[in-house]
């Protein structure tokens, strides 16, 4: 069992941890996401990084909001995180989630919020690659692994390489949809979607999605956010290959791979 600190308890010992985790809606409440919250503080735990959460203190980000339209609400829900994050003095911020990502690191800036954001897959890279992290070799020896670019983190903030170095370092053979990277399909949870009925139309953007990454013929198919792994989830199901194929996020892979 691992204790989670939360920044007020560290600040009460005078202690100031180097990153705020981040944690998002998903990664709180939802049942399959919170399960890659777990994984992702289980490695935090074992790298040694010193870490907090803001645990009760943690509002919505204000991306759905923004998204929908609602700009009002979005400022509000803004500005309160941001006076909590600014009272604690919050200097870095690590999410699993690309709509928090984006929204923290070029959204609130103007609202006042200015703070280094990176996500969990830079984190994981960098990690990897200053050795506090070690991976077994072999665990996903002879997988197919193809990687879903989340539109938050693709194309509106130009990370791709990271989440893919760490699923080239499992030993894993990365299969690449036709349409990825710079030219990435939404998995369409995109835009506040995710929390409405989708229009009417031929094919929803998730299967279509889903069918995509089904062509590489992959063992696993691996995302990098809770809203996208929620949709591909979805379309495996459609397609009744639940069984064969899991969705996971590239933290989990990680940490079922971890030297720990």
């Amino acid at each position: 069992m691992i204790k989670v600190p939360t920044v007020a308890e560290l600040t009460a010992e005078g202690k100031i941890p180097e990153i705020l985790f981040w944690v998002g809606c998903a990664g709180s409440f939802d049942e399959r996401a919170k399960k890659i919250t777990k994984a992702f503080v289980k490695i935090l735990h074992n790298a040694g990084v010193s870490y907090g959460v803001l645990g009760a203190e943690e509002s919505c980000t204000g991306d759905p909001a923004k998204r929908s339209g609602n700009e009002f609400l979005f400022q509000m829900q803004a500005i309160a995180n941001i006076e909590v994050l600014n009272g604690y003095g919050v200097k870095k911020i690590v999410t699993a989630c690309p709509h928090c990502f984006n929204t923290l690191k070029n959204e609130y800036p103007e609202l006042g919020g200015s703070y280094e954001v990176i996500h969990h897959t830079q984190l994981l890279k960098d990690l990897l690659d200053q050795g506090k992290l070690t991976i077994e070799k072999g665990s996903y020896k002879g997988k197919k692994i193809t990687f879903h670019d989340p539109c938050y983190l693709g194309r509106a903030n130009n990370v791709y390489e990271a989440p893919r170095d760490l699923i080239k370092k499992l030993d894993a053979e990365l299969v690449e949809m036709k349409n990825c990277k710079a030219k990435g399909l939404c998995c369409g949870a995109g835009g506040a979607q995710m929390f409405k009925e989708p229009e009417n139309g031929s094919k929803d953007i998730n299967i279509e999605r889903t069918e995509q990454a089904l062509e590489t013929k992959p063992d696993i198919i691996a995302a990098g956010c809770p809203f996208c792994n929620t949709m591909l989830t979805d379309g495996v199901k459609n397609k009744e290959k639940e069984g064969e194929i899991p969705v996971l996020d590239v933290a989990e892979l990680i940490a079922t791979a971890k030297d720990l």
